[in-house]
């Protein structure tokens, strides 16, 4: 019998590619556009535990090791292309912590 492919995904944090169920995903929606294409409200960063929420996501080790280095290197806001606040990083910190 063939085995399952094990969906492999990067840290931004640490920069090992691990599993994708041992990461959490971070995620941003897409931004919401007016008929004519212009930007009517940016999309929301979040966390998402169940891995199925749309748009473009990042993964990062359930440790807060991790979140502090890819905070450090700004590499969220590389990956969003956006400027992300402080209060983003300090809710994705508690909900780490509360994993765990």
């Amino acid at each position: 019998m063939k085995q399952k492919k094990i969906p492999m995904r990067k840290c931004i944090g640490c920069g090992e590619m691990k599993e994708k169920k041992q990461l959490v995903r971070v995620v941003k929606a897409p931004d919401v556009l007016d008929e004519n294409g212009e930007l009517l409200k940016k999309g929301d960063i979040s966390v998402d535990l169940g891995g199925k929420s749309s748009g473009r996501g990042a993964y990062v080790c359930r440790d807060t090791e991790c979140l502090a280095k890819a905070k450090k290197a700004r590499r969220f806001e590389k990956a969003f292309s956006c400027r992300i606040p402080d209060e983003i990083y300090d809710r994705l910190a508690e909900e780490l912590s509360e994993q765990v």
